[in-house]
């Protein structure tokens, strides 16, 4: 059984984080919560990705534990920006084309750290 590493590949996970990233830059919800220069976000992203799915661990190598929850809290995280967050990875891990299996791992993945990663709550 490969893994999804061994599906996506290096190529992969670049077109993927160039998607999400060129529908962030335009994101009048999600802009505003990255760096002027995306570039070196774009790198974490993609490194980490790698790792996770079953790739070198130039990311642990180079920025330690990933330790995305304490990473994340910085920033103002609710349900408006997570929504338009996971809109867009969900739209890049499309875009890839991938098996069903794969797609929807990455998928659930995805789901759940997003939803990990909310740090505010809006009361109605």
């Amino acid at each position: 059984m490969s893994s999804v590493y061994d599906e996506v590949g290096e190529e992969g996970f670049r077109r993927l984080v160039d998607a999400f990233y060129a529908a962030v830059a335009e994101d009048p919800v999600l802009r505003p919560l990255y760096p002027p220069d995306l570039e070196p976000s774009k790198e974490h992203l993609r490194l980490f990705l790698v790792q996770y799915w079953g790739g070198p661990t130039t990311y642990s190598d180079q920025r330690g534990h990933p330790r995305l929850r304490m990473r994340h809290m910085p920033f103002a995280i609710g349900r408006r920006e997570r929504d338009a967050w996971f809109e867009h990875m969900s739209a890049a891990v499309r875009g890839l084309q991938l098996r069903p299996e794969a797609e929807g791992a990455i998928l659930e993945y995805f789901e759940g750290a997003s939803l990990g990663l909310m740090n505010r709550v809006e009361l109605a």
